[in-house]
């Protein structure tokens, strides 16, 4: 690092946050913190848009406002004068079927049971210490020229298990960095990039997808009440968005940020102490743990592909014999619990980290205890999705929207890569993906399948921008986390510091996985899931 002394007063070139102090790009981010910092609790703002949606609907249902319906005749949940009319929701009819129904919209939301059953599986390989040991052992025996692409790599699979990445890995990577001799705050990004930008890119189904899928279904079900989206909805095109935001967050920390910090001076440590931190190799009974994991990894999907890839396969679709529609698509959030609970129990009782069973069901209780913020933001969740349902609010919208759309032809991908953009300026203030997509989706998804467009692929393309500024947003649940691990490496460092070193990222992930998914989609005409459309109705 370079004293203060540097020619004609220009700032260090380590100097990320003195450098930046003054653009406008440090002026804008200022100011999504501070009207980030005026919205209440996604919890709250649930609440005050439920309110605000029953007035709302009272209000419109006066004035008597509606819409043509688009659909055929025929068509379940049309009306038989053809209209979509605001229902008032106000009235004594209305909020008996609210005092009704009140438990049954959260006991049957769709996201809420299938995420806790995939999470009771994953929270088994996480209290054994599995997934933990797997990354250390991905990342630590890694070739020094490959550290930087595995720890992205690495930062991208741990979203399998939940906040595992922000916890372990991130402080683990500026470890890393700083005992090769590199800058630990550039590690830190690398793997910040992974966990959080990459947080919808997996080669592996997680606790995400369903979480996702079932807000999808919902929001589709507007439109179409017999629509079903797969927790698989997305999973083809996620495979793809693994190895290119690996390769971006490579490029982006070696070319960018990594020259940008310059060398690292440890007298800008807040504590010496961290700079002494020892890495913790895996041990010889962790890598016993790990391979018979990884053995019995392989057996479940040798016998899943027995019975799904064979053309009389028992999990296939007993009807059309295909994989699509088939018990295998549906039940998939079942096999996802079992991957992981399976490799898990048996990693633990070699390792010793599980003994009795007890401990297989305390490992369970503790998965389900992380997840109370979740439930009680799923119970008005659930209250709001209904409600918007029922008032025809966003059906109404959603023919709106659609016929503007169609009047200005705003169609292809410009669409949707306008949508994407609206998603990230959105994920600036609302910072988790299920609250936003909870709010977005019943708007959204119905308005852009009256465009032509199903619902997997605009949940795919609403996953971009949803996940490529999750690291610039201090509205992130981590945020805060990742500013302390980054404090201890550089004490000045400031909540602007840290979203200015993490841009070029998020601008690199935004643009890069915009054109991937328009040429995915428009270009190459793939599905971006196993039995997707890409259009709707289904061409």
């Amino acid at each position: 690092m370079q004293g203060s002394n540097s020619p004609n007063g220009s700032p260090p070139p380590d100097s990320f946050d003195t450098a930046a102090q003054s653009s406008r790009m440090q002026r804008f981010l200022k100011g999504v913190e501070w009207l980030g910092n005026l919205l209440p609790h996604p919890v709250i703002l649930f609440v005050w848009m439920s309110v605000l949606l029953l007035v709302l609907s009272a209000v419109m249902s006066y004035f008597g406002v509606s819409v043509i319906d688009p659909r055929p005749e025929g068509t379940s949940g049309r009306s038989a004068d053809g209209m979509i009319e605001v229902v008032n929701l106000l009235n004594g009819e209305g909020l008996a079927r609210i005092v009704e129904n009140l438990v049954t919209n959260f006991t049957g939301f769709v996201p809420l049971g299938t995420v806790l059953v995939a999470l009771l599986g994953v929270g088994i390989a996480e209290h054994s210490g599995m997934i933990s040991a797997a990354l250390r052992g991905l990342v630590m025996n890694a070739p020094k020229k490959m550290v930087t692409f595995t720890i992205v790599f690495a930062g991208i699979m741990s979203n399998t298990a939940a906040e595992l990445g922000y916890v372990v890995l991130i402080p683990l990577a500026a470890v890393i960095f700083h005992s090769l001799g590199r800058h630990p705050l550039a590690g830190l990004a690398a793997a910040f990039a992974g966990v959080s930008g990459g947080y919808s890119a997996n080669l592996l189904l997680g606790t995400v997808d369903p979480l996702l899928s079932g807000i999808t279904q919902e929001a589709a079900r507007i439109i179409d009440p017999a629509y079903t989206v797969g927790a698989e909805a997305n999973w083809y095109f996620m495979i793809a968005s693994t190895f290119l935001i690996s390769g971006l967050g490579y490029f982006v920390t070696e070319k960018i940020v990594e020259p940008s910090l310059g060398k690292y001076n440890p007298n800008d440590a807040d504590d010496a102490s961290v700079l002494e931190t020892q890495i913790e190799k895996v041990s010889s009974v962790e890598k016993k743990g790990l391979l018979w994991a990884g053995i019995s990894m392989l057996m479940f999907c040798l016998l899943l592909a027995w019975t799904v890839v064979p053309a009389d396969g028992i999990l296939r679709n007993a009807e059309t014999g295909l994989v699509s529609g088939s018990p295998f698509l549906k039940g998939i959030v079942v096999f996802i619990f079992v991957f992981f609970a399976v490799p898990g129990y048996i990693y633990g009782k070699i390792t010793g980290s599980i003994k009795s069973n007890q401990d297989v069901v305390d490992a369970m209780s503790n998965a389900m205890s992380s997840l109370s913020i979740y439930i009680v933001l799923v119970f008005f969740a659930a209250q709001f999705t209904a409600f918007f349902k029922w008032s025809n609010l966003g059906s109404v919208m959603a023919v709106s929207g659609a016929t503007f759309l169609s009047d200005i032809g705003l169609t292809g991908p410009l669409l949707l890569v306008g949508f994407i953009i609206i998603c990230g300026l959105v994920n600036l203030m609302l910072g988790s993906a299920s609250a936003q997509w909870a709010v977005t989706a019943p708007i959204f998804v119905p308005m852009l399948m009256l465009t032509g467009y199903a619902p997997e692929m605009i949940q795919a393309a609403y996953r971009i921008g949803d996940s490529a500024t999750n690291i610039i947003t201090p509205m992130m649940s981590y945020f805060g986390l990742i500013l302390a691990v980054a404090m201890r490496y550089k004490k000045d460092t400031g909540v602007g510091t840290l979203m200015a070193m993490m841009l070029p990222y998020s601008m690199a992930f935004l643009i890069g996985w915009t054109i991937l998914f328009s040429v995915w989609v428009f270009v190459l005409g793939l599905p971006v899931g196993p039995g997707a459309e890409t259009y709707y109705p289904a061409r």
